[in-house]
């Protein structure tokens, strides 16, 4: 069975070393923030994640979820138990804001503990995910009463919530949605129609579920304008506020799917249940945007978190694994072959995951900073800054974490050989779970799209413009010759996505199909560049310690100049096939596929 240890030490280096999180003190959230408490939150998620959901990992995989004959759905077994431990131990309250029962800390300290999890438990970590967005969306645009209803439960983990998007006919075209709200005499509305993959739609731990349903009001305008935003409650509530008469909602049949077995992702049917608006009607996107845009920063950490657990176990075959010798001579004298770590292709797969995981675990919580920054800072500047950053860079989280962690994952199975590719040593698990969050809440390819089409032209270009100023003001700080290989990688990789962005500015405005045929490509050089940034940093903090006696400022290094030697010379492959522009992608007509 595989094992997971959260990488504690590395987590720490991050938020108070590298972020250095304390500095934020004058910050609500921050001041109460020290280093004992970070620690100690961590070792707790640590050690939580470790004993209780890890274990059900591989029983989630091998049960799976099951409708009952009345749609209730049965989790795996200790699923229900586990959720009751997260609760009561205060896991679902940690950034959450405390008028609703939240402890108010940082969003950047509860991303750690969110990687823990879904590195444990990808499929269980799904459900207080999806609540946690869920909330956020009503805290943003609800009415005050709706978040005195709603939240606290929510908060607590005594209610989950999920959001309900996709139809049968439409995914990422929400604009032909055919769910639809028929407005009642008492203010609420009649809510029919079809949702699919509602991850999270049913379960057997939680008295309510919230759904957050996008639904057209009668006579709206067409296309996405005309999608407004309903709270659909499982049961809806009595004149106390608790659970009541069962809704005109529910699971009509669970998918079948690849991966994420534990999770109950549900076909959800509305048969005129009763809805409550949320907002303004025919607004809904703009507040189901945050429910989303959360979610899509969650996925990115997926990919991650899959990788890390992958990599941690094919560290460990690949040392025990004996097969052949090294090409260069015996390493094992003593042994009838040599451990395959010794070989260079086992040790490129093996670094080319670190790498990753260590510059993604930066590069998110960087992200999530960001967010705390934009919602918790008096300065306007900062906050304007921040919440640049995040939309600029949402789409690169998800999409480059997701492409490049599951590769990390393929890569750890591959380093098993063929034990990867059988159940026992949980490699094909991993694989077959990270899959998805290439695909769900929005695409790579469409996250790629928003970034050149949306993102990039957004506000005349100040986020990016911000981005390059800040990068070009690192770069002139730390002109040095300890730094230069690192500061050499960020310029170079730098000024290759100044000249992918020229590119598109040039090309893309008179050809939209060569900005969308460049998109993937320019996605990937972009989020190599904030890796590079990332691994500069953290290189600055390793150089300033590194004779302090602790070997994890010199692995730390060794691991920086991999990925500039050996990662970053993948950027200008990306940046050759953005200048092809579309011309190539459309040399067959469609007869000839």
């Amino acid at each position: 069975m595989p094992r997971y240890d959260a990488p504690v030490r590395d987590m720490r280096f991050i938020l108070n070393e590298v972020l250095n999180i304390h500095s934020y003190n004058n910050l609500p959230g921050f001041s109460d923030l020290s280093e004992d408490l970070v620690d100690a939150i961590l070792n707790e998620g640590a050690k939580f994640t470790k004993e209780v959901l890890h274990p059900l990992n591989v029983v989630g995989d091998n049960q799976g979820v099951v409708r009952n004959s009345d749609g209730s759905v049965k989790t795996p077994d200790g699923f229900p138990e586990a959720y009751k431990a997260m609760t009561e131990g205060g896991w679902t309250t940690l950034s959450a804001n405390p008028e609703f029962g939240g402890q108010g800390l940082p969003h950047v300290l509860d991303v750690a503990v969110s990687e823990m999890m879904s590195s444990a438990n990808m499929a269980f970590a799904m459900y207080p995910g999806l609540t946690h967005g869920a909330a956020s969306a009503i805290e943003a645009g609800g009415s005050q009463e709706q978040k005195e209803t709603y939240l606290p439960k929510m908060v607590s983990g005594e209610w989950a919530g999920t959001m309900n998007l996709t139809e049968p006919h439409c995914g990422t075209d929400l604009g032909m949605m055919k769910t639809k709200a028929v407005p009642q005499a008492d203010g609420t509305y009649k809510i029919s129609g079809q949702k699919i993959w509602i991850s999270g739609g049913e379960n057997d731990f939680t008295d309510n579920i919230i759904h957050l349903v996008l639904a057209k009001i009668e006579g709206a305008p067409e296309g996405i304008k005309g999608v407004s935003l309903f709270i659909v409650p499982k049961f809806i509530l009595d004149a106390d506020g608790n659970p009541g008469e069962r809704n005109a909602c529910g699971c009509g049949g669970l998918e079948e799917k690849m991966g994420i077995h534990g999770n109950a992702t549900c076909v959800m049917n509305y048969d005129g249940a009763t809805g409550y608006l949320v907002g303004e009607p025919n607004k809904g996107m703009r507040t189901m945007f945050v429910m989303m845009n959360a979610a899509r920063l969650g996925v990115g950490l997926q990919g991650l978190a899959q990788s890390e657990i992958s990599y941690q176990n094919a560290v460990d075959f690949a040392k025990d694994r004996l097969q052949s010798r090294s090409v260069s001579g015996p390493k094992a004298p003593d042994k009838p072959a040599d451990p395959v770590i010794v070989h260079p292709d086992v040790r490129r797969m093996l670094m080319d995951q670190k790498a990753f995981n260590e510059g993604a675990r930066a590069f998110a919580y960087w992200t999530m900073l960001q967010n705390d920054l934009e919602h918790r800072s008096e300065d306007e500047a900062v906050r304007e800054k921040a919440g640049d950053y995040m939309g600029l860079l949402t789409p690169i989280v998800k999409a480059f974490l997701t492409d490049k962690g599951l590769q990390g994952c393929i890569d750890a199975q591959q380093i098993h050989g063929g034990s990867g590719f059988t159940k026992e040593w949980g490699m094909e698990q991993f694989v077959r779970d990270c899959r998805i969050a290439l695909i769900y809440e929005g695409t790579n390819g469409v996250q790629a799209l928003d970034l050149v089409g949306r993102k990039l032209p957004s506000k005349g270009g100040r986020a990016i413009m911000a981005f390059n100023a800040e990068l070009d003001a690192f770069i002139a700080e730390n002109d040095s010759e300890d730094m230069k290989l690192y500061v050499d990688g960020l310029k170079a990789t730098k000024a290759q996505l100044q000249e992918a962005t020229m590119w598109l500015m040039q090309n893309g405005m008179t050809n939209p199909d060569n900005a969308a045929a460049a998109s993937h490509d320019y996605l990937h050089i972009f989020g190599y560049t904030t890796f590079a940034y990332m691994w500069a940093r953290m290189a600055k903090i390793a150089l300033e310690k590194k004779d302090s006696g602790d070997g994890f400022y010199a692995e730390k290094l060794a691991t920086g100049r991999y990925f500039v030697t050996r990662m970053l010379p993948d950027v200008a492959a990306h940046l050759a096939k953005v200048k092809t522009g579309a011309e190539p992608l459309f040399l067959l007509e469609e007869s000839q596929f």
